[in-house]
C-alpha cells in the first residue's frame, strides 16, 4: 500500500482513487509494455488519465522497472537520480 498522499488529505477517498489508478496502469504496462511513449532511449512513460502524473519505466530483459510516478508539473526531473546505468 502506498503512503498516505496529499490527495487523501485534501479529499477523503481521493488518495485511494489515485492509488487504484496507479496500480491499474502498472498492470496495463505489465501486460503491454510497449504502450508507453518513448521518454528517452531506455525509458518509456505512461500518463495517468485522471491525475497529472506519469509512470516512468524501462523494459528490462526479464522485468519492467518502474523508475518513478512523477507529477507532470512539479519538480519534473526529481526522479533523474533513480535511473540505473
Amino acid at each position: 500500500m502506498m503512503e498516505k498522499n496529499i490527495y487523501e488529505i485534501e479529499v477523503t477517498g481521493l488518495g485511494k482513487r489515485f492509488e487504484q489508478e496507479v496500480k491499474r496502469d502498472i498492470n496495463i504496462i505489465k501486460k503491454m509494455s510497449e504502450i508507453g511513449s518513448q521518454e528517452s532511449e531506455n525509458m518509456r512513460r505512461h500518463i495517468l488519465h485522471k491525475f497529472p502524473y506519469k509512470v516512468l519505466y524501462s523494459i528490462e530483459k526479464d522485468h519492467i522497472y518502474v523508475i518513478a510516478i512523477a507529477h507532470l508539473h512539479r519538480e519534473p526531473m526529481y526522479w533523474i537520480n533513480r535511473i540505473r546505468t
